[in-house]
């Protein structure tokens, strides 16, 4: 229980006030109609009044979807668990009259609201409609709102009102020339300097007819740096390979500037971690440049060569998709990768495969329980089967591939954390942060259960592991006989989201981490400050030399789950 009341205080504590007083201006109007019932139901003109009264909610409601949601309608979600109170005060006025059927509907009605009141309660988000503001008063607005909700803004050093003063004038150019793309370029690049994976900002306006200086050329090739710090090129159209440049070719410049100086101007897109903003840097320089960018590499001979190339007209961005697929094993879509959770296998005689690529049960009840309990029974013996399956197989190494992994609940895989280990160890906590300062309101604790503590394990991650598997990759590589593994570090965020603001016209959209989660010294979870230093970085950095390159991107192999296995079985790569 004492899990339990302490995340409904962090749920409680992290939501918008404003959106809590209408919430209790609404219950307030409910036990108001029922004690005024109960006193005037035997005076006809009184209850005739008190019938009239009963419409008060819904008009409370009413009001509140004006101010905060129309002109926004995925808003309504979160406020739907309190229009359906609203209705059901309606209920009880059909037997106003009858003792028994009125004392029936209430208690169903009285049952029903404080579910709703509840899941009302327990999903709370912190989300603002400034749809019908200006550019520059929303992109007030939303600084304004960040300022104050904005939960990792002392810890990453953060000055809204500096940044606001920044990118103001590119916003009010916006507006006096009406360019949608033009603000929402402003506001991601105001977001960009968060550097937090959980600032997420999406936009909506006509892409054909204004554009925006994120857009991304398609030249039929990226780049890629390799440890020995060489650039080559990879994914390459055959465009290109008309002119001489192949997958493994050397690139020396971009448009006449040395590559390792060009990828200084690679725009900042906001990565948390620099390190995995590093790696990814040469892959954006091959996406800049005008119609055609001139490409200078190193030919069969060694000879330094340059030629012109041309943006794809189609714009299809189809190269940067190979490279993500190849690289960072994306799969094409949400649902593939949702459906591959917690599938098995085995990859040889000796070495058991599990995926990992989300914090969810399916249920939206199963995972709310487990966040409020903090463990998840089910999924642990779940884990248990699968392992015991697997080890009845012949398994006696584990790879547990968590990479591209899209978060949830934590608290759902923490019972494989308990599997593996034997000890008693800090997972979370969750906090509020009060005048700048971290208060911890619950704690969740992972209890070793110790079946599988001498199984040696190789946990697979990347730059696209974020959020809730950020935590449960990083609580992983805590335990003695799991080594944490990819070549780029985790995402880097793991603050709980639920903060967002929707701006003028609902040209941008801007959503952010409000809720707080702590490690064991009281300091936020995971998240790098604003040295961009990661905080959950790999044990083991898989190589990535020329022959690791050429089986990525020109042989289609799975490099690092080949490493894992080896890794594993003690053989050199």
């Amino acid at each position: 229980m004492k899990n339990f009341f302490g995340a409904l205080c962090f749920s409680v504590a992290n939501a918008d006030k404003k959106q809590l007083i209408w919430f209790g201006a609404l219950i307030v109007l409910v036990l108001a109609l029922d004690i005024l019932h109960h006193r005037w139901r035997y005076n006809d003109r009184k209850l005739k009044i008190w019938k009239e009264f009963c419409p008060v909610p819904l008009l409370l409601t009413t009001v509140h979807y004006f101010i905060c949601v129309a002109g926004a309608p995925h808003f309504l979600r979160n406020y739907t668990p309190m229009y359906l109170i609203a209705v059901l005060a309606l209920l009880p006025m059909i037997c106003a009259e009858m003792d028994t059927g009125y004392k029936v509907t209430l208690t169903c009605t009285s049952v029903l609201t404080v579910i709703f009141a509840m899941i009302f309660l327990a999903t709370l988000n912190n989300e603002h409609n400034f749809i019908r503001k200006s550019y520059t008063g929303s992109f007030h607005a939303l600084v304004k709102e960040m300022d104050r909700s904005y939960v990792l803004k002392e810890w990453k050093d953060i000055d809204f009102y500096a940044l606001e003063d920044k990118y103001m004038p590119m916003v009010e150019q916006a507006e006096k020339e009406q360019d949608p793309a033009m603000f929402a370029d402003a506001v991601s690049m105001f977001c960009s300097e968060l550097h937090d994976g959980h600032v997420m900002v999406q936009t909506d306006y006509d892409e054909n007819k204004y554009s925006s200086v994120f857009k991304l050329n398609d030249y039929g090739l990226a780049i890629i740096q390799l440890d020995s710090g060489e650039y080559i090129a990879v994914c390459t159209e055959p465009e290109v390979n008309d002119l001489g440049i192949y997958t493994g070719t050397v690139i020396t410049k971009w448009d006449g500037v040395p590559v390792s100086e060009a990828v200084n101007n690679v725009p900042d897109w906001g990565t948390s971690v620099k390190a995995n903003a590093d790696r990814f840097a040469p892959l954006y320089l091959s996406t800049m440049g005008g119609e055609t960018v001139e490409v200078s590499f190193l030919d069969e001979r060694g000879a330094e060569q340059t030629v012109t190339l041309a943006a794809f007209e189609d714009e299809r961005e189809h190269t940067i998709g190979e490279f993500r697929s190849a690289f960072l094993k994306e799969p094409e879509s949400m649902g593939e990768l949702y459906n591959s959770n917690f599938k098995t296998r085995m990859l040889d005689g000796s070495c058991g495969y599990m995926v990992l690529s989300a914090e969810t049960t399916g249920s939206m009840i199963r995972d709310e329980m487990a966040f409020y309990t903090g463990r998840s029974k089910q999924t642990k013996e779940m884990f248990r089967r699968k392992l015991r399956d697997l080890k009845d197989r012949g398994m006696e190494y584990l790879v547990i591939d968590m990479r591209n992994n899209m978060g949830g609940n934590a608290d759902i895989s923490y019972g494989l954390c308990e599997l593996l280990t034997d000890e008693d160890m800090y997972a979370v906590g969750l906090g509020m942060r009060k005048n700048g300062k971290y208060v911890r309101l619950a704690e969740h604790r992972i209890h070793g259960d110790g079946e599988f503590s001498d199984l040696k394990v190789v946990v697979l991650t990347n730059s696209e592991c974020i959020s809730a598997g950020d935590s449960m990759a990083y609580c992983l590589s805590k335990l003695p006989n799991v080594t944490l593994a990819g070549m780029t570090d985790p995402n880097g965020s793991a603050q709980m989201t639920g903060g967002g603001c929707l701006l003028s016209d609902g040209v941008v959209g801007v959503a952010y981490p409000i809720s707080l989660t702590l490690d064991e010294n009281n300091e936020p979870y995971i998240d790098p400050r604003a040295d961009r230093v990661s905080r959950d970085p790999v044990e083991e950095r898989i190589p990535l030399d020329y022959d690791a390159a050429m089986k990525i991107f020109q042989h289609g192999e799975d490099y690092e789950l080949d490493w894992a296995v080896r890794y594993l079985e003690g053989s050199d790569y």
